[in-house]
């Protein structure tokens, strides 16, 4: 079994900032090495103050629920003023019905557990992201850095 756990996390929206923070939490519970790369959008995910922030967008995410369950509402009302906003709420409220941390608090558990936090240097560059806007605990380091700690018989990840 794979000691260790290479997460790359691209998306910086509230349904894709999920996944790899859980499974990170989750593995390094269970003592195994963890490393999350988070480059191009996901760097928003690891924003100060953003994590808690992010949307998700109803457009374009056809296995979203529909809010009123049984009746189908088309992909064209997602593009109206506030949809996404009411897609949002509703994702968080599904999140807080099943008493799943906020992603702040998964961020912060991360953080404390020893899960290594990787920014892309050059996303980071390329997107104008300065370390100072990062919450604690990020490293910054380039692909390859983040390839040499995957490379060493890790169960990879991509989200």
């Amino acid at each position: 079994m794979a000691k260790r756990m290479a997460i790359i996390s691209t998306h910086g929206s509230l349904d894709a900032a999920y996944p790899p923070l859980i499974l990170a939490t989750a593995a390094v519970a269970m003592d195994m090495e963890v490393a999350i790369f988070f480059t191009f959008y996901g760097l928003e995910i690891i924003k100060k103050g953003n994590a808690d922030k992010l949307q998700v967008s109803p457009i374009a995410n056809p296995a979203m629920p529909q809010p009123i369950p049984g009746i189908s509402v088309p992909n064209i009302i997602g593009m109206l003023p506030g949809m996404t906003a009411v897609a949002t709420g509703m994702m968080n409220g599904w999140m807080k019905k099943a008493n799943v941390a906020k992603l702040s608090e998964l961020l912060e558990i991360a953080v404390e557990s020893g899960v290594r936090i990787i920014a892309c240097q050059m996303s980071m560059d390329v997107m104008g992201i300065k370390k100072e806007e990062l919450i604690d605990g990020v490293e910054v380091a380039g692909a390859a850095a983040f390839i040499e700690f995957a490379a060493d018989d890790a169960i990879a990840l991509t989200f």
